[in-house]
């Protein structure tokens, strides 16, 4: 494409200002980001994680009915009911994650090696 000899013309005008074609907010941020933003340490957000997991189903249902709890509480709450609901580890999955880090992960490989035999003549 480099070579195109119409790439020139090919080429959209820069419109200054507003333009769809660009994402003038930036990269989304993440969970955690958001939550530091507002007060929240990562250590605080991972031991609400952490409470709401070792809770039993009433519980959590009561978290989520609850008006005092935190957007935090009740969204980790509402994941692990819908993944409960649903017969699925997804969410479980991720918020473990989140909270103890992945596990390590082994790769067995096996290489073979040839053996190639060169014979140089320098005369």
């Amino acid at each position: 494409m480099a070579n195109n000899p119409n790439v020139k013309e090919n080429l959209k005008p820069f419109k200054k200002g507003e333009d769809e074609r660009r994402w003038m907010e930036g990269r989304p941020k993440k969970f955690t980001t958001l939550m530091k933003e507002e007060g929240y340490k990562l250590s605080e957000v991972n031991d609400s994680i952490q409470a709401i997991m070792a809770m039993d189903e009433k519980t959590i249902k009561d978290v989520l009915k609850n008006e005092e709890a935190t957007m935090l509480e009740k969204t980790v709450a509402r994941a692990i009911i819908k993944s409960y609901e649903k017969g699925s580890l997804y969410s479980m999955d991720t918020l473990l994650s989140r909270v103890f880090g992945k596990p390590k992960e082994t790769v067995d490989a096996t290489v073979e090696a040839k053996v190639v035999n060169v014979t140089l003549n320098l005369d």
